[in-house]
């Protein structure tokens, strides 16, 4: 039986089509899971984040809701989108549960097939498209996906892989990016085995869909995959009810007004762009300034174009913005709140944005629960180095490794719980069971600690896990593929400070007996296995590591020795 998270109770059970399925299936337990899961249904409200563009198309019809490539959309324009999207939809078969993945760079379509989606109940399955082939194989077939969305741009590498794929045959979906090219090339055209998304939608009726089987706010919305410290990648599903209190949650964070123009070129398919921007932006009534890929130049430029008011961007975007001077050439006096962080944040980066009347509220978050804590505005100098305060609908707090909270100034684990917390990971119940414990605890993994005023801060970060460029990087995924060459006989990674990305990948290489190898061909062993983000940059040749009393990796020590490097 296919196995689906449902509302979970933060346990290990999925259902599928009314059935429930129990780790270990007794009989017993089966009824009484089918008898709360009745009650559960009794008691849930039918409702979806697809109400959001319906909702505006009534109220603000005319309002513009997004700002594609200097293109404008309104919200009655959106919705007609969204609802040609969901007819399409449910005309190749895609019902309630099912996952439809989208691998597309920023555009309206994605946001269409996400409002879509919610509409009619399927699971948006959002893919990073830095990945490589293996990398999107595991997750299109680890959800079961039955239907891929894809840009021309990603064209070859779903064409490389398609054939291991558990998507239908007649359910590969091209989508020409629109993407600037180089004098002389041309844009890939539709492949045979796949249909054209345009040609797909564009006579579809404009009306409201009819799903035929209700839509409640406990339902699985998306499935967001993010690396696994073991290397296998796990897929936090969030429900459409955490998706609207993460809304009133970033609402409440920013001060959000109608009137408001957001500048963010964060990427869909993040948790913070899907879920931290474009969401609660539109759920608000809000415009948003939106662009297919990030150049830190044209971003600054937007600011002033359109007079933005909320600016979103992580650290290493404010790196890249500053470099081109461009924000010394501008007018900034409409922005009133800018959002970033993401990564290790120097003093000196908030320093340079304030001299230009730019004051970055850092904040923190996991995919598992977006958007936790956030820094007020006026305690960004007070409090330098702070992650803030728990968010309106967060409960966060430090505890030992017994659960107990501790008091201001000691070192624990963050943990949290309310009702932002992801539902669970999908088909991973004993992952699930160590996430999220009794009471729905959420134990994020990362270490920190408080002070008298009850201001977080993070010491170190889950397992070995660092954050390149605003990416997660978990080294044992890439250690393992390591590990698979000939000439390497031990291989360990560690996150490092680096100006330009915050922190990038010191690899530790220790060769195989009478063997030698070089950084470019551990590079070229990495290729198409691995995103290129998550390449070491740094290399460190060795005879020997320092191993514990289970021959693993000390790895502090290593970080001890090397990391301030």
């Amino acid at each position: 039986m296919e196995k689906e998270t449902g509302h979970a109770q933060k346990t290990a059970r999925y259902r599928t089509e009314g059935a429930v399925s129990v780790f270990p299936a007794r009989e017993r337990e089966q009824h009484e899971d089918r008898d709360r899961e009745r009650l559960l249904r009794a008691a849930s409200v039918e409702w979806n984040v697809g109400y959001i563009p319906y909702k505006r198309a009534m109220v603000t019809p005319d309002k513009t809701a997004v700002i594609y490539e200097d293109s404008p959309c309104t919200y009655r324009e959106l919705n007609e989108r969204v609802n040609r999207c969901a007819h399409f939809l449910l005309r190749k078969g895609i019902r309630k549960g099912d996952r439809v993945a989208v691998l597309l760079l920023n555009c309206i379509e994605f946001l269409e097939v996400y409002f879509a989606s919610a509409k009619i109940g399927s699971i948006l399955v959002p893919l990073n498209w830095r990945l490589v082939g293996p990398e999107l194989e595991y997750q299109l077939n680890n959800c079961s996906a039955r239907l891929l969305v894809f840009h021309d741009s990603f064209l070859g590498s779903v064409d490389l892989i398609r054939g291991r794929l558990k998507v239908e045959q007649d359910k590969f979906v091209f989508l020409n990016s629109g993407a600037p090219l180089p004098r002389g090339f041309e844009a890939p055209r539709c492949p045979e085995w796949a249909e054209d998304y345009h040609e797909l939608v564009r006579d579809q009726p404009v009306k409201e869909p009819h799903a035929e089987e209700p839509v409640h706010l406990d339902d699985p919305l998306a499935i967001l995959y993010t690396s696994g410290v073991t290397g296998s990648p796990k897929g936090a599903v969030v429900s459409h009810q955490q998706t609207f209190f993460k809304n009133f949650q970033v609402a409440i964070y920013v001060d959000a007004q109608q009137d408001d123009v957001v500048i963010a070129q964060m990427p869909l398919f993040h948790s913070g762009g899907l879920f931290i921007v474009a969401t609660p932006i539109l759920c608000g009534g809000m415009t948003l300034v939106m662009r297919r890929g990030f150049d830190g130049g044209e971003f600054a430029e937007d600011i002033q174009r359109y007079r933005g008011t909320i600016v979103f961007a992580l650290t290493t975007m404010w790196r890249i913005i500053l470099d081109t001077g461009k924000l010394d050439q501008i007018d900034v006096s409409s922005v009133r709140c800018v959002v970033g962080g993401g990564e290790r944040t120097p003093p000196s980066l908030f320093t340079e944005l304030a001299k230009r009347n730019l004051y970055m509220q850092q904040g923190f978050g996991q995919t598992e629960n977006s958007a936790m804590m956030l820094l007020p505005r006026e305690d960004i100098q007070r409090k330098m180095g702070s992650i803030g305060k728990p968010g309106f609908f967060t409960e966060i707090w430090i505890a030992d490794s017994t659960g107990r909270r501790l008091p201001a100034g000691e070192i624990g684990e963050i943990c949290a719980r309310g009702p932002t917390v992801m539902s669970g990971y999908w088909d991973m119940p004993d992952e699930t069971a160590k996430a999220i414990t009794a009471g729905g605890v959420l134990h994020t993994g990362d270490l920190g600690y408080t002070d008298e005023e009850g201001y977080f801060y993070i010491v170190d970060r889950a397992k070995d896990m660092y954050r390149s460029g605003g990416e997660n990087v978990y080294p044992a995924e890439v250690e393992k593929i390591l590990m698979t060459h000939p000439k390497i006989s031990l291989a360990a990674i560690i996150g490092v400070p680096d100006e330009r990305w915050g922190e990038t990948g010191m690899a530790f290489i220790v060769p195989a007996p009478n063997q030698t190898i070089t950084e470019e061909e551990i590079l070229e062993h990495l290729r198409d296995k691995v995103a290129r983000y998550k390449y070491p940059s740094r290399f460190r040749f060795m005879t020997e590591l320092p191993l514990t009393a289970t021959m693993k990796v000390r790895k502090a020590e290593l970080k001890e020795r090397y990391a301030r490097i």
